[in-house]
């Protein structure tokens, strides 16, 4: 098995590392855009979370990788077999969508070799299935085909994936937090699937020399001896992971008082965005980012943390500012929630 770059030896790229570790204490954010230019760590850094996610407990030879104990959330397998099934501990899964991905290897479809052989219809089930309850990540989603665009939609919005094709009838749970990557001089996004992402990165080539000499000395020792440079970073991964999971521990009890939804609500209004869906990312973002630090209060420093990612692409283009969404984020945020 090949050893994916420590998540703690990412140089710099801060904005983009808190985003991604907030996803993975509230999945219900919606997932990460990591949008900026070639070789600043993007797929690197998606990869590597991989190490750092806690086991999760799954029913034995399920292929959606069912919990147990969400009794709403099983397949049909599961919803009807033993009230005790036996469980497997498993990694979380961090699943690749490639740019080449036939529908049929994402959606899942008719088990040929089962067809042929036995003359049964059974089914064959796709990347979706193997991405519930975990990551799916695709680099350069702006390049994504529209069909495929329109299949993650509707699956994101359900957390159900529905087939119907070739005399099979299939629903499945499929739940995951979407990961994409991407660089804009290639192509946008379209906007459906952009609001679908619950926090938004912008990520640029650093500027400093000592910045850019140590990422390039630790990306070439991590490839000329992999095993030997993950074991530097062991003790540290092992911190970041433990405080995963006391954050996640700790999610539930955080509390937003009605000052700090004001504060969030102020702020959306004043940008303008559209919908509510701003307001309720940023305070999950906030409620996620105070558990990793271990408040039980979120106030208007998390809101001010948070408030750039949650929010710089939800708003419209406004022809007569040329600063750019990230800029009007940060003067509001300024101005709104002063430091």
């Amino acid at each position: 098995m090949t050893a994916n770059f420590p998540f703690s030896a990412i140089v710099a790229q801060d904005e983009m590392k808190r985003a991604i570790l907030i996803c993975a204490v509230e999945p219900r954010i919606g997932g990460v855009l990591v949008f900026g230019d070639r070789g600043t760590g993007k797929s690197t850094a998606v990869r590597a979370l991989a190490s750092l996610l806690p086991k999760m407990q799954a029913v034995v030879n399920c292929p959606y990788n069912c919990a147990p104990e969400q009794r709403a959330g099983l397949c049909g397998a599961c919803a009807k077999g033993a009230p005790e099934p036996k469980l497997r501990q498993m990694p979380v899964p961090v699943v690749d969508l490639p740019l080449g991905a036939t529908e049929d290897r994402v959606v899942g479809a008719l088990d040929l070799e089962r067809a042929l052989t036995q003359g049964e219809k059974a089914f064959e089930p796709g990347l979706l299935a193997r991405a519930h309850r975990g990551f799916l990540y695709i680099d350069e989603v702006n390049l994504l085909e529209d069909h495929l665009v329109d299949l993650l939609l509707d699956v994101a919005a359900s957390g159900e994936n529905v087939v119907e094709r070739e005399g099979l009838s299939v629903r499945h749970p499929a739940r995951f937090v979407l990961i994409g990557s991407g660089n804009p001089e290639e192509g946008e996004l379209r906007p459906q699937l952009l609001d679908r992402f619950g926090l938004s990165v912008e990520v640029t080539t650093p500027e400093d020399l000592p910045t850019r000499m140590e990422v390039v000395r630790r990306r070439d020792a991590f490839e000329r001896d992999p095993v030997a440079f993950s074991k530097r970073f062991k003790a540290k991964d092992g911190r970041l992971r433990k405080e995963l999971a006391a954050a996640q521990a700790l999610l539930p009890d955080v509390e937003v008082p009605d000052a700090s939804l004001e504060l969030a609500a102020t702020l959306c209004l004043a940008l303008g965005t559209d919908g509510l869906r701003g307001e309720l990312t940023l305070i999950r973002s906030a409620r996620a980012y105070a558990a990793l630090l271990g408040d039980t209060v979120i106030d208007a420093s998390h809101l001010r943390v948070v408030a750039p990612s949650a929010l710089r692409h939800r708003l419209r283009r406004d022809p007569l500012d040329d600063a750019g969404s990230g800029a009007r984020v940060e003067r509001a945020v300024a101005e709104i929630l002063p430091a």
